[in-house]
């Protein structure tokens, strides 16, 4: 029980940080855990299906290949675990009537991503125990979140652009990268030291999301 709270408190603290910060129109309750849910259910299938489809179309066979750990890294994973979330974002969220200000596209973004990681940390906390928990609580789970923002800041601009489509794929797009960057550096332990970069990343990613939701804080439509 106590490894299922260690799993569950850093998503709950991301989903009520973020909350807070929607300072001048807050979104509907039932209506964000709805997709929270489909980040913890459907976003996690459309993972699994294309997992399977990389796992036959480029099978990573060797653990100490560079190139073929980038292709991992960037292909395999940021982009079948970003793509899952983006298709319920673009598809369920931002054409909804509820999203009618840019900062919702940083705010829907986060709770399918932090539905995502609650399913992803809850096998990996009971595989891996209470070392895992507290990893993952400072890792993965602002990785995951940060990966959303940016992916949303964007997405939240593009709903009131009529540059949509390219908005849209810039979210996707810088959510890959960095998500790519991030586990790149995990991926290739086999260099001494180098995972220094994945936590260099993170920061970046940090940072840039502060910003970003500072940004669309002052350039919300309700803002008084």
């Amino acid at each position: 029980m106590n490894l299922i709270l260690l799993s569950i408190v850093p998503i709950v603290i991301v989903v009520l940080y973020i909350y807070h910060q929607d300072k001048h129109e807050k979104e509907p309750k039932r209506f964000l855990f709805y997709n929270f849910l489909l980040g913890a259910i459907v976003s996690i299938f459309i993972t699994t299906v294309l997992y399977f489809c990389f796992d036959y179309v480029l099978p990573i066979t060797e653990h100490t290949n560079i190139v073929q750990q980038f292709l991992k890294a960037f292909l395999v994973v940021g982009f079948t675990e970003e793509f899952s979330k983006y298709i319920i974002i673009k598809y369920y969220a931002q054409t909804n009537q509820e999203f009618n200000e840019p900062f919702d596209g940083i705010v829907y973004a986060v709770m399918v991503s932090m539905g995502f990681a609650a399913t992803e940390n809850f096998f990996y906390v009971l595989q891996g125990g209470y070392e895992a928990a507290l990893l993952r609580a400072f890792t993965a789970i602002p990785a995951h979140a940060s990966f959303g923002i940016l992916m949303g800041y964007y997405m939240g601009k593009a709903k009131f652009s009529n540059k949509r489509i390219l908005l849209n794929f810039i979210g996707l797009l810088l959510a890959i990268l960095f998500h790519g960057i991030y586990d790149f550096f995990l991926f290739i332990d086999f260099v001494p030291g180098i995972w220094v970069g994945a936590f260099i990343s993170l920061g970046i990613a940090l940072i840039l999301s502060h910003k970003a939701i500072i940004k669309h804080q002052e350039n919300s439509n309700f803002k008084v």
